[in-house]
């Protein structure tokens, strides 16, 4: 290529661009028609004119015709914060979960309702086997209280990207979108983080200094973001980050101690006692239209009974109070008790679901006498 003045490569390109006409170019485009007219290749037309990833404004008259057409070096100085406050559209409405008119409050509740009550930075860590209501209580605490909740599952594939935010392709344009812990932030919302202990602990360090209540600098946009009143963080998980040695939580991982040292606080969630799971069953059963206090109060007992079985060592699995959930919908569908056991207990192995099935016969001697399907236990494999 021969080497011109940049004033003379410079109006040589242009007039080509003119002459090609239309309103946006490509790299490869650019770097042909450089070839074409044996000129180096204008990077300053690059850089000026860049309005997205392989996407350049031939004339820059288009960027003051249409605003949503703003080079990406003019971007980055004055139009970021706006633009991100224009595409993170999912976090802009109103997050506050509703009432649920089955919820019993137990365990720690009313603790855990204190501290987000209290709008202080004071994160929270609960642990506790699954399907007890850890999730559910966090997020019935905020509904109480009216306050919204942005809930983040964890995943081992969660990254910075996923928490923080990042680009993404929009219409053919690269916007930024604020992920879901700058948006908990800056409404002041609590951040549910959900399942930690699946996380990719080295992936996850990027909430060090949102853990300490301090401010993040986004460095994808040059952005200090502050927490607002109210922001604060609670955790839930199966483990408290060391791992399942038993298998029983396999993906969870062993987390990083600088990391769980910034939870000031751990609640260990166990089972509703007894009493206040008769009611809680009690309360699905009337929703459901089930006008049944015998079966509610055996179910109850007999998973009270496996549970005490389970902690002593006696067995491997356990009936959580999810579980009991799940028979109580069988029920009201099929209307019968062994088959709404059966078939929600069909995920254990064949050993483990006889025994259990075995035990509750001793509990309520007349079930299969009075079943409808006596000889006809489901036993389908899910």
């Amino acid at each position: 290529m021969k080497k011109l003045k940049k004033a003379e490569d410079k109006e040589i390109f242009l007039k080509a661009l003119n002459d090609l006409g239309g309103e946006f170019i490509t790299s490869p485009q650019i770097e042909e028609i450089a070839k074409n007219l044996n000129i180096p290749y204008p990077h300053w037309f690059r850089k000026e004119h860049k309005v997205a990833y392989n996407k350049y404004a031939i004339n820059l008259e288009v960027v003051a015709k249409d605003q949503n057409v703003v080079p990406m070096h003019v971007q980055a100085k004055t139009n970021v914060v706006a633009d991100m406050n224009a595409v993170t559209s999912a976090f802009t409405e109103n997050l506050i979960p509703e009432v649920d008119k089955l919820f019993v409050p137990f365990g720690d509740f009313a603790s855990v309702k204190n501290i987000i009550k209290s709008k202080m930075f004071y994160p929270v860590y609960i642990t506790g086997m699954s399907g007890n209501g850890k999730t559910f209580s966090v997020e019935q605490a905020c509904a109480q209280l009216k306050r919204e909740i942005i809930r983040v599952n964890f995943t081992i594939e969660t990254d910075e990207d996923d928490l923080i935010g990042g680009f993404r392709l929009v219409n053919g344009d690269t916007k930024y979108f604020k992920g879901p812990v700058i948006s908990a932030m800056e409404k002041g919302a609590v951040l549910l983080l959900d399942e930690i202990d699946l996380a990719n602990p080295a992936k996850v360090m990027c909430l060090q200094s949102i853990l300490e209540g301090k401010g993040y600098f986004v460095k994808k946009t040059g952005e200090y973001i502050k927490p607002a009143e109210g922001f604060t963080v609670v955790a839930t998980a199966n483990t408290k980050g060391k791992g399942s040695d038993d298998g029983r939580f396999i993906g969870t991982n062993v987390m990083n101690e600088a990391f769980l040292e910034r939870f000031p606080v751990t609640f260990e969630q166990e089972y509703a006692p007894v009493k206040i799971e008769k009611n809680i069953i009690g309360k699905l059963f009337a929703d459901l239209e089930l006008n049944d206090d015998d079966f509610v109060s055996k179910l109850v007992d007999w998973a009270d009974i496996i549970r005490k079985t389970f902690y002593d060592g006696g067995v491997d699995e356990i009936i959580s109070t999810r579980r009991l959930a799940h028979i109580a919908k069988a029920y009201s569908i099929f209307g019968d008790r062994m088959t709404a056991i059966n078939v929600c207990i069909n995920r254990f192995d064949q050993d483990t679901k006889l025994s259990f099935l075995d035990l509750y016969t001793k509990i309520d001697s007349d079930v299969l006498a009075n079943s409808d399907k006596e000889s006809e236990i489901i036993e389908t494999d899910f």
